[in-house]
């Protein structure tokens, strides 16, 4: 019985007359922008509970650090 079944759209990437190589950029673009690859990297090994919690902890407080930084930085004039 599997635990939770994912639902999601499937990637398309359209190859055209660009080339392979740019078609392999969109994907590997489009994977990162999903979280396709963070997943992959966090389900190679296990980790407690308790650890996930705290790193879903800190990546929070970074992400926090990281707007305040941004919002109180003066803005730039062209």
């Amino acid at each position: 019985m599997p635990s939770e079944a994912i639902q999601c759209k499937p990637l398309e990437v359209i190859v055209s007359d660009r080339g392979i190589e740019r078609a392999i950029k969109m994907l590997k673009r489009k994977l990162a922008s999903e979280g396709v690859l963070r997943e992959l990297k966090m389900r190679r090994h296990y980790m407690k509970p308790s650890v996930k919690r705290r790193k879903k902890q800190a990546e929070a407080a970074r992400r926090r650090r990281k707007r305040a930084k941004v919002e109180a930085a003066p803005p730039v004039k062209p």
